[in-house]
């Protein structure tokens, strides 16, 4: 089913209980949270971008691994921004240079020879930047002996007009750290050697200077992105000027953000189709097995909005007048209702990482008749789903007009995902 509005009536409120807020005190919340968590998101992946430089002058596994660690602790802020994505033309115009999903890796750097690498429709899913200093793209030559930020943005970034042509973001980034995970649906992450990352006669998988210069030019823009988005949503920023300008463009905005991340973004394309596919390709995370705290986070994110509160990653809180005030003024039950399906979403989101941070990893989850796995990712599914139709409820009492949230093939129409 894909949630869309009916016209309602506008919302009269005669006497308004003690936590009603303006519209314009709600939003200012939304605009500061998104404000903390982008400079969040930067402030990991100045970390992660400390880490690389660290790996790169000096290849070890502890190098390595504290590379991977930095990768992981980036992700936990970024994905609660994803909330923010939908609803604002400024984030979804610029989303797809830092979280672009699924890629075709064989467009960054070797594979394994069983990876079946070019398709008629993606012959440069076997182009390998990192083994060829020149290249025809386009009809065109490509001098890429120096791998620079410019280059990857510019020329490899979603090449030919194909979107699985990944060439910058996180997961180019978690690619070239991990390497492909080649377990299926048993256990396990990528297994990059760290000396991938050597020089000298030590080197494994070859070109190891210029996979370094790729991670490093990755990584670099990845910060320069998240600097300049972090930006937008300050003081003067233009994503906060957007949303503060209009305020029942600004309402809008918050509700398609919680409704298009929880409905087709998360529970379908995310969750419900790899469960359909039994594919592990289909994992947000799928080079580090990280999957399950993408998910959860994504969730958190959701709830962060509604609820006017988002926890730093230095522990402080951000935290103001909400939707759910303006909600409650409206409905105190469908107020209550949306808070109590948001915790039921956490608390399945939970049962996947908890099982997941015990062994249970999620690619393990999508093995075909898996029957706890399927439970586990299908519980979490069901909730977003309802937490969707509160979202839906929470619409019409605020009076607001057609607002349609994202959707997906796997919950619209299931049978048109093997055709």
């Amino acid at each position: 089913m894909r949630f869309r509005t009916s016209t309602a009536l506008a919302l009269v409120v005669l006497a308004p209980p003690a936590l009603a807020q303006s519209k314009a005190e709600v939003l200012d919340t939304y605009a500061d949270i998104a404000q903390a968590g982008y400079e969040d998101s930067l402030i990991k992946a100045r970390d992660l971008q400390a880490a690389v430089e660290s790996l790169l002058a000096d290849p070890s596994p502890e190098a390595l691994q504290a590379a991977k660690s930095a990768w992981l602790a980036a992700r936990v802020p970024y994905q609660q921004t994803e909330v923010f994505r939908f609803g604002n033309a400024i984030v979804d115009d610029w989303e797809g240079k830092v979280n672009a999903w699924p890629l075709d890796e064989g467009l960054i750097d070797y594979v394994d020879v069983a990876y079946d690498g070019a398709t008629d429709e993606n012959q440069l899913a076997a182009l390998n930047v990192v083994a060829n200093p020149s290249f025809t793209l386009g009809g065109e030559d490509v001098d890429a002996s120096e791998i620079t930020p410019s280059l990857l943005e510019g020329q490899l970034h979603e090449a030919g007009a194909i979107e699985a042509n990944v060439a910058t973001g996180y997961h180019a980034i978690e690619f070239l750290l991990w390497g492909q995970d080649l377990n299926g649906t048993s256990h396990g992450a990528g297994a990059r050697p760290w000396t991938d990352y050597a020089l000298g006669e030590t080197c494994t998988g070859g070109n190891c200077d210029r996979r370094g210069q790729y991670l490093r030019a990755a990584t670099d823009l990845l910060v320069s992105d998240l600097d300049w988005m972090a930006g937008q949503w300050a003081e003067e920023g233009a994503a906060r000027a957007a949303v503060l300008e209009d305020e029942v463009a600004g309402i809008n905005a918050i509700l398609t953000g919680m409704g298009s991340l929880s409905y087709g973004e998360q529970a379908g394309e995310r969750m419900k189709l790899g469960v359909m596919l039994n594919d592990p390709e289909e994992e947000h995370d799928c080079f580090s097995d990280n999957t399950h705290n993408s998910h959860y986070y994504d969730g958190l994110g959701v709830q962060n909005v509604y609820l006017g509160a988002y926890l730093r990653v230095d522990g402080s809180l951000v935290t103001g007048p909400a939707l759910s005030d303006l909600v409650a003024a409206a409905s105190p039950e469908v107020d209550a209702e949306l808070r109590a399906k948001l915790g039921a979403t956490m608390a399945r989101l939970g049962r996947v990482k908890t099982a997941a941070e015990a062994g249970f990893s999620y690619d393990m989850m999508l093995e075909r008749g898996n029957a706890r796995g399927e439970a586990l990712i299908m519980g979490a599914v069901e909730a977003l789903v309802e937490q969707t139709r509160s979202i839906e409820r929470a619409v019409t009492v605020l009076g607001v007009d057609q607002i349609a949230f994202e959707g997906s093939d796997s919950l619209d129409d299931p049978t048109a995902v093997f055709q």
